[in-house]
């Protein structure tokens, strides 16, 4: 079952200096349970990609629908949840606070809020720090506050714009295997935007790679891999030949005429 699709989408800013072309010709399709990594040099609009998708940037080509519906009204559905490069706690909240902000907005009742947020900090092992503030957090918790903020509301999609971008590689791969067991546990549909090529393959059901400016698509790879994952398994000949799939294709890109 599809869950996102896109078809020949394209996106142009106007600018003060001219037209500014982030996407074109993008066709693709996300199937319901996917985790489809995103990845290509700065500027190929692979984040701007994810921001269409959640009805923060509109194509000016082509279509785009999620759950069936335009992405305008998938936000209204609350069908996504959106996690940020960075984890935007509200210092002045506790991390229970953080995590129940959209609860409120959204008008849920005291008591589902705390069930809720009980919920989601287990499932991103945060149990016991929901009266702590972000300051008393290391970096790589405060973005699984984020996480569990994005959950907190149950939506069937998750959207992560590079979330382990600034945390140290050893603190990455921790949260990559909890990202993992996460989905696995929640069986959600996950889109992930990342400029580690290890990373992508290490997550992904899909692998969507991009071209620098205009955003293209130049190669879409349906990973082998098992769904069980240990880090190991990132020096195993299917991994690094999917690896040296995605390079290839990035290298490909530049031949784009932009």
């Amino acid at each position: 079952m599809s869950v996102i699709e896109a078809r020949n989408v394209g996106l142009t800013f106007a600018t003060s200096d001219g037209p500014v072309h982030a996407l074109k010709d993008v066709t693709l399709s996300i199937g319901k349970g996917e985790f489809v990594s995103f990845i290509g040099p700065s500027g190929c609009g692979k984040t701007t990609f994810l921001r269409a998708i959640a009805a923060l940037e509109h194509p000016t080509e082509g279509s785009l629908t999620v759950n069936g519906m335009s992405p305008d009204a998938a936000r209204q559905a609350r069908a996504y949840g959106y996690v940020f490069q960075a984890a935007g706690l509200y210092p002045w909240r506790t991390i229970a606070g953080n995590v129940r902000l959209p609860l409120e907005i959204m008008g849920f009742s005291k008591a589902e809020q705390a069930e809720r947020v009980e919920r989601v900090l287990a499932l991103v092992d945060l149990e016991g720090f929901g009266k702590k503030f972000p300051w008393q957090l290391s970096g790589g918790m405060q973005q699984r506050a984020s996480i569990a903020r994005a959950l907190a509301f149950d939506a069937d999609i998750l959207l992560m714009d590079e979330p382990f971008g600034a945390l140290d590689e050893i603190v990455r791969d921790r949260l990559n295997e909890e990202l993992l067991a996460l989905w696995a546990r929640t069986g959600k549909t996950i889109g992930f935007v990342t400029h580690s090529i290890p990373e992508a393959v290490y997550l992904s059901t899909k692998i969507v790679v991009m071209s620098p400016r205009p955003g293209r698509i130049t190669d879409v790879i349906d990973s082998p891999l098992p769904r069980e994952r240990p880090l190991e398994i990132r020096d195993t000949p299917e991994f690094i030949a999917i690896a040296h799939r995605v390079r290839e294709g990035l290298r490909a890109g530049h031949g784009y005429e932009v």
